[in-house]
């Protein structure tokens, strides 16, 4: 018989944390599932560390091709749950991840999709404090998605059905595909909140895909493009004005607060596309444009900029 949930964890390069990622699988008060682990080329001790999982419950495959989007659809094509919940290999989950997450479901027919609460490892200060995320499920729901991704991938248990229905994890996105999924997945049905925090998020210096903060805002833009052309109905619920505010503004105000930083190498690709597709005020417009101009050229304008303003 098939087991009611179904675990996904892609790895590439997963020596450092792996072990401790399915430990907490293996730890889960619920215990009635499958862990489907996708290899995606590792080049270090990932395979032979795989080789030493004798748990039954416990799954591996290898891919040749890599792209973590690519390793999700494949754990997916081999899945027998009827719910499923992706683990990336460097995160974890509390031992009652799944228990809760499952009975929130249960209790709810019609919801497609449970999400909870999570915790940053590696950060400093109020950053890695825990955070419980509000209940999303009301009016301005998809306003309220169209802001940013608003769980972690490993914060949520959903329908097979619903994931299948949304046509999986769209592999032209490089970041934001599990972003644009838990839309899609909103749209089918209710999502219900467990106000408990049951995730934790592994911050490090192993290349992490979020790190690349120009790829990162670029792709959620694109993420929310193709979501509202696929949903007509939401957009015009929305109106122009609010889906101006909720795409091209954000893309600015991200490119604005890397600008500030000092992170010209991320603010420049994040100016140039909003700025040549025409969008911001003849202020912002005017500020974005020595992004257009050779980096050197960019700094020291601003450096001259600097010591005018002295």
């Amino acid at each position: 018989m098939a087991p009611p949930i179904s675990i996904i964890m892609p790895c590439l390069n997963a020596e450092r944390h792996i072990k401790a990622a399915v430990a907490s699988v293996l730890g889960q008060s619920f215990s009635d599932f499958e862990l489907l682990i996708v290899d995606n080329g590792s080049t270090d001790r990932t395979q032979e560390i795989l080789g030493t999982f004798t748990d039954p419950q416990i799954k591996t495959f290898s891919l040749d091709k890599r792209g973590v989007s690519l390793a999700r659809n494949f754990g997916l094509q081999h899945a027998r749950g009827e719910y499923i919940a992706f683990l990336d290999s460097d995160d974890t989950w509390s031992p009652e991840f799944l228990e809760k997450m499952y009975l929130a479901l249960q209790a709810r027919p019609d919801a497609v999709l449970a999400y909870c609460g999570w915790q940053n490892v590696g950060l400093d200060g109020p950053r890695s404090d825990p955070f419980i995320p509000p209940d999303y499920e009301g009016p301005n729901k998809f306003e309220a998605l169209l802001e940013g991704c608003r769980w972690p991938i490993h914060g949520a248990l959903t329908r097979r059905s619903a994931i299948t229905a949304a046509g999986d994890f769209n592999t032209d996105l490089t970041i934001a595909e599990d972003y644009l999924l838990w839309m899609e997945v909103s749209v089918a049905g209710d999502i219900v909140r467990v106000p408990e925090v049951l995730a934790q998020y592994r911050h490090h210096d192993g290349g992490q895909a979020t790190q690349n903060l120009a790829l990162s805002a670029l792709d959620t833009l694109r993420a929310k493009q193709m979501f509202l052309s696929r949903h007509p109905e939401i957009a015009g619920l929305l109106g122009s004005a609010k889906i101006e505010s909720l795409t091209w503004e954000k893309l600015i105000q991200q490119g604005n607060a890397l600008h500030w930083k000092g992170d010209l190498i991320n603010a420049r690709p994040v100016f140039r596309k909003a700025l040549l597709a025409g969008h911001g005020s003849l202020s912002t417009r005017l500020r974005m444009l020595p992004s257009l101009l050779p980096l050197w050229i960019h700094r020291a304008l601003l450096s001259t900029k600097a010591r005018l303003s002295i």
